[in-house]
């Protein structure tokens, strides 16, 4: 993508369909790692992902989004065999290369721990 290229796109117009990212950070209660990978979906308002990898076995999330804010609902299964469910608010960030990170706030619904991560497209 050139230089130009960039100047048109934002992050609240920029669409997350068939985009895949991988965990770049996350706080110490969570589970998503570099070896997570989530597989992003996008029809208009509505997001929704599967993502497996690492301390993940399978998980999916589906939300709403508003320009470069995505609210979604998350549930997994670990590789331990106990599922998990929260809630996740994300901010969208186009980075120079053009691809997309996310940077994200979380709860767990099912414990009572919460935090931030960032995921981040990968080829």
């Amino acid at each position: 993508m050139t230089t130009a290229d960039a100047a048109h796109r934002s992050p609240s117009t920029i669409c997350l369909d068939g985009r895949v990212f991988a965990g770049v950070s996350n706080s110490p209660t969570g589970q998503v790692s570099g070896a997570t990978r989530f597989r992003y979906h996008q029809d208009d308002a509505v997001v929704w992902a599967e993502y497996e990898g690492g301390e993940v076995a399978r998980g999916f999330l589906v939300g709403t989004r508003a320009g470069e804010r995505l609210h979604f609902r998350y549930v997994h299964l670990g590789v331990d065999g106990i599922t998990a469910s929260g809630v996740c608010d994300s901010r969208i960030e186009l980075l120079g290369d053009g691809r997309v990170r996310l940077h994200e706030s979380w709860a767990w619904e099912s414990r009572p721990e919460a935090g931030t991560s960032v995921v981040e497209e990968i080829d």
